[in-house]
Order: structure tokens, then sequence, then C-alpha cells
């Protein structure tokens, strides 16, 4: 069994039976940080984290940083929670911290089903480019060009690994590195005008429904297998046994597809995170019952009851 799984695997044994949500959580627990990397996944699921951390008494607050930056203030305790974990394709940069006990990746995944791998508008995949194995004979239409995400993102290493290595005679290409919204825009402007593009895509996203693409096979090596992809929360060395109350929140929190694509569609129409997450939750109410089962505000009380009224307000 890999590090990384046996750690996991580990992680419930060893700090469940610390949790306990019956009595108030410690003043210290109050300021609840979380990483944000800049994707709008990750900026929806910590939205809603946080509208409920809200209801419950905490301050919640988002660091945006890239993934490298983000692992070292968690390493430095400076960051408490990050709920972006893509598994595989982050492991090479969490092993290091994971190893070191300087994070802990929670046992659970909060989100299962996912998809992360290079995709191309539909139709160029009609016309053949289906594989990583079929990028190269585009060469020409593609520029020699893989479009990626910001800098430092671990889809960009496997990208730039994967022409470093020459893998799929790809030696003479080129990383294009950008952000989420630039990327998506070069993708949707190649769309529109039927260009070639290959560029890194992943579900949950409205990506996925507002292009016309599909998913390249033959990467799973690198990416995992689309659809395999499983999403974790990381949280800071000691922090579940320091906060156990949002610890067990955190255990509990589970997303779906469905739900982070509808709350990621208003964040990406410049709507901020937290007022997005906030719509969404008054509009779907039941979503909070298996998130607080056995959780308290932080003084103690019935925290189903407390984030309810709070959405009302």
């Amino acid at each position: 069994m890999p590090f990384l799984l046996k750690t996991l695997a580990l992680t419930a044994a060893l700090v469940w039976p610390c949790l306990s949500a019956n009595a108030a959580e410690d003043a210290a627990c109050r300021a609840v940080r979380f990483a944000d990397v800049g994707w709008s996944d990750i900026a929806a699921t910590t939205g809603l984290a946080s509208v409920v951390l809200e209801g419950l008494g905490y301050r919640p607050s988002t660091v945006v940083a890239s993934i490298p930056i983000a692992l070292d203030a968690m390493k430095h305790k400076q960051i408490d929670v990050f709920l972006g974990y893509w598994s595989p394709s982050m492991t090479p940069l969490l092993e290091p911290f994971v190893r070191a006990g300087q994070i802990r990746p929670l046992d659970t995944p909060n989100l299962v089903g996912a998809k992360y791998t290079l995709a191309v508008p539909t139709y160029l995949h009609d016309k053949g480019l289906k594989d990583f194995a079929d990028i190269a004979r585009f060469r020409k239409e593609l520029g020699a060009q893989i479009h990626g995400i910001e800098p430092g993102n671990d889809g960009n290493a496997l990208i730039q690994a994967m022409i470093r290595e020459g893998r799929f005679g790809l030696n003479d290409f080129e990383l294009v590195e950008s952000s989420e919204a630039g990327m998506l825009a070069q993708a949707q402007a190649a769309a529109r005008s039927r260009k070639a593009i290959v560029f890194l895509g992943w579900e949950p996203h409205p990506m996925n429904v507002q292009m016309k693409m599909r998913y390249l096979t033959g990467g799973d090596a690198l990416f995992g297998a689309p659809g395999e992809t499983q999403v974790h929360t990381v949280v800071s060395s000691g922090y579940l046994e320091k906060c156990p109350n949002v610890a067990r929140f955190l255990h509990n929190l589970q997303f779906t597809a469905e739900m982070e694509s509808r709350v990621m569609e208003p964040i990406l129409n410049k709507i901020r995170p937290q007022a997005a997450a906030r719509s969404y939750l008054k509009k779907n109410p039941t979503a909070l019952e298996p998130w607080l089962a056995g959780v308290t505000t932080i003084d103690g009380k019935d925290g189903l009851a407390a984030v309810t009224a709070a959405l009302q307000r």
C-alpha cells in the first residue's frame, strides 16, 4: 500500500477517538484559516464550509496562494485547512509534508468520481485526437503547445514532466501557463473558431456543460483514471486534536459534483464564493444534516439549529 494511503487509513484510527463535540470548543479554534489555490471548485467548497462555520460561531478566513506556498504555510501552521487535495495528481507535492508529519490528509474523501486530465474540444476529438498518444500527430495544428493553469500547479508539473521525459513524443512541446480563467478563455475562443487546443480539464466544473469537450484517454499513469480521482481534505499537523468540533465537521464534509458545479457557476460570474454558497444552502438545506451530525456551535449548542437560523437572516 502506498505511503500516503497508509497514512489516510491510519488517520481515522488515530484521530477519531479524540473527537468530542459535546463540549464548547477552545477559543483558540474560533479562527479557521482555509487555503484557496485559485480554482473555482476550491472557492466553492471553501465558501460552503465557511458559511456553515460562521453559523456555528467560528471566524473562517481564506488565504489565496499557489499550492506550494499553501502547503508551506500549513507546515508552519499559518493555514489550518485545505479542501482541495486531488489524488493522485497532487500526491507527489503532498507526500514530503505527510512523511515529515507536517500535514495530514483525512481518510475519507470530500469528493469521489472527479476527473482531472487533458481535454480537447469535441470536434478535435472527432478528428482523431482521442488519446495522449495522438497529441504529437497534431503538433502543427496545436502549435506544439499544451495549455495549463497557474504556475506551481500539480497538473502543470505533470505536463512539464511529460514533455521533459519525451513521453508520447512530446519532447518539443511547450506548456503554456496561465490561470484557470485565462486557460478556459483560450479554450473557449479556440472552440468558437474550431481551432486545435489541448488543455487541462476537470470535473466538477461548469466547463463540462459550457463547452463541447472530451477527455483524452491514455494518461491514467499520470493523472489517474477519469472518474476515479478523489479529492481529500488536508489539515495542518495537530489541528484535528486541537479543534475536535471543527474536526468532526471536516470529517463529515462531503460534496457531490452537481453541488460543486452549481456553486461554481455564479462564482465564475463574479459572485463572491460565500454569497454563492449561502444561496445554494438556503435552497438546499438538507445538505446540512449529514455535515452537522454530532457537530455543535463553538459554545456547545445545537449546530444544525444554529446554522439553519443563520441562513434565514
